[in-house]
């Protein structure tokens, strides 16, 4: 852990100013890199939630009156007489390419949200982490003695550092972008964003639940109108059989 000093971090700011070029410009920013990671976790959420929600409008077209979970998935229909779905044998294959179209849909939004479910894993402790370094930089700045720590250059780089008491901290935006937070406002930023990211992974378990019964329940769907074809089959062979057996037993009486 480290704390950049104003001088440096508005260096690091300029344009005119390659980031990174030395060691110690490295390491005076680096205290920062764990911040970005709440800004991060917000475009991830924000591009999977816009790929959910087109997903979940394609998959409720022509279902305006459709029921929906709390974040707008709708319920696979429940096949109970397959009668109400298909009347005769031409309605079967129409409707079991609808039901496998669903099917597809619904593991679609399972794909990306357990990818999304991976993301704010990995970035949840990230988050957390970083909390907690600035939680330990606000009980220090009334100190006048600095503490003496290593930070991460690299994967396998690290060096020290003299951490003086700070008001201030810098968290990465992204886009080589850095803004200054008073202590106190950095700790509730980053508060709400854990926050946020813990209930979007609440969520996100809720929804992979539910989408894997409404694929369970459309997979018994295709079964039953399958089974009522294969079953109308029958009938309709046994049907003709007794018609050609009649036919002859007519035929022979005359």
């Amino acid at each position: 852990m480290a704390v950049a000093n104003s001088s440096t971090l508005r260096k690091a700011l300029s344009p005119t100013q390659p980031r990174g070029q030395t060691a110690r410009e490295n390491g005076e920013h680096g205290q920062s890199t764990g911040c970005k990671a709440s800004s991060r976790i917000i475009s991830t959420i924000t591009n999977c939630a816009m790929v959910i929600l087109l997903t979940d409008n394609a998959l409720c077209s022509g279902q305006e009156d459709a029921q929906t979970n709390p974040r707008g998935i709708p319920y696979a229909p429940f096949v109970d007489k397959v009668e109400d779905y298909v009347a005769t044998r031409q309605d079967v294959e129409p409707t079991l390419r609808s039901f496998q179209e669903m099917i597809s849909k619904y593991q679609f939004m399972e794909l990306n949200l357990q990818k999304r479910m991976g993301g704010l894993k990995e970035k949840i402790p990230e988050i957390q982490k970083t909390l907690d370094t600035v939680k330990f930089l606000k009980l220090r700045r009334d100190e006048t003695e600095p503490i003496e720590t290593t930070f991460e250059l690299n994967d396998t780089l690290y060096a020290m550092a003299n951490v003086p008491a700070t008001n201030e901290v810098y968290i990465w935006l992204g886009a080589n972008v850095m803004l200054s937070y008073p202590i106190d406002e950095a700790e509730a930023l980053l508060t709400s964003k854990l926050s946020a990211a813990q209930a979007s992974l609440s969520n996100c378990e809720e929804d992979l639940d539910f989408l894997r019964e409404q694929i369970t329940t459309m997979e018994v769907a295709t079964a039953r109108v399958y089974n009522w074809e294969v079953v109308q089959k029958r009938r309709e062979k046994t049907s003709d059989e007794e018609e050609q057996k009649q036919s002859k037993d007519k035929a022979g009486s005359s």
